[in-house]
Order: structure tokens, then sequence, then C-alpha cells
């Protein structure tokens, strides 16, 4: 190449990080949709679920 031929090279900017064509937010989202369908219920809180007292007994009289 002669010396007076300007170079014309392209520097294409670098691509955002992907993993297999999926976008960051996308595995992030997947991530924490697989968490919460794999996390078992929990259980209900005892204090919540306690039946109400009902009234009072009072002894018979004799």
């Amino acid at each position: 190449m002669p010396a007076d031929e300007h170079r014309t090279t392209q520097v294409e900017p670098p691509r955002p990080f992907t993993l297999a064509g999926v976008s960051m937010r996308e595995l992030l989202s997947s991530c924490a949709a697989a968490e919460t369908v794999s996390t078992p219920p929990r259980l209900p809180d005892p204090a919540l679920t306690e039946k109400p007292a009902g009234p009072a007994e009072h002894p018979r009289a004799a």
C-alpha cells in the first residue's frame, strides 16, 4: 500500500455484554422469577390464625 493512501479502518463501538443473545436485564429477571417459583410458600403466622376466644365459661351455680 502506498504511503499516500489513508487507511480507512472503522472501529465499531463495543457491544454491551450479552450471554447467548440474552440481555442482562432478561437474565436477572428470569433468575428472580425462578427463585420466586422454587421457594416454598411460608406457613401462616400462628398469631393471625388463632381462633378468636369464645365467651368465657362461668361456673354453674349449684
